[in-house]
């Protein structure tokens, strides 16, 4: 995407009131290669831009927003699904923070914090911010999805009407009053 040096930032080079601001836009071959991995149709533009700096004694906040606009495929029609976004990302990184381990992990209430590692590597924070902020079911204007009914031969097909709780007893009453 970009040169790795601008983007990976010490976090010990924060101190003091040192800010580290930053704007990165990937060019044609980045875009390319992030809309592949995240499976996307296409990213016609991002940028994320913002600030690293010293967050009391020994912890590191980053401020920036998150400005994209691409195509997802619809997960009705895989029709082109157009998206624009502009978030804002938020992180703390936290010394002394462990990550915790395990099979099974309870999720913190803020998920905002983090253990502070030796770099920052923005381009990352940049990818996982876009794929938190994507639509998770685009839908093109119009696309349902349908009912799907099967049933052997000679059987009547279950639908989701007869699996209603009061189906059974209108076709109870129904019998009763005819």
């Amino acid at each position: 995407m970009t040169d790795h040096s601008a983007t990976r930032i010490r976090t010990a080079d924060l101190t003091g009131n040192r800010r580290r601001p930053f704007d990165l836009k990937p060019g044609a071959e980045g875009l390319a290669a992030l809309a592949a991995d995240l499976g996307l149709l296409s990213l016609m533009r991002l940028r994320f831009v913002g600030e690293l700096r010293p967050q009391g004694r020994s912890d590191v906040k980053l401020e920036a927003r998150l400005l994209a606009a691409g195509d997802q495929a619809c997960v009705v029609t895989l029709a082109p699904v157009p998206f624009v976004l502009e978030v804002p990302v938020d992180r703390l990184y936290v010394a002394g923070m462990i990550d915790p381990e395990g099979d099974e992990v309870e999720m913190p209430e803020d998920d905002s914090r983090e253990p502070l590692p030796e770099t920052v590597d923005l381009e990352a924070v940049m990818a996982e911010a876009l794929a938190l902020a994507l639509p998770d079911y685009p839908r093109a204007p119009g696309a349902e999805l349908g009912q799907a009914v099967f049933a052997e031969p000679g059987t009547a097909p279950l639908t989701d009407e007869a699996l209603r709780p009061f189906a059974g007893l209108a076709a109870l009453k129904g019998k009763l009053d005819g």
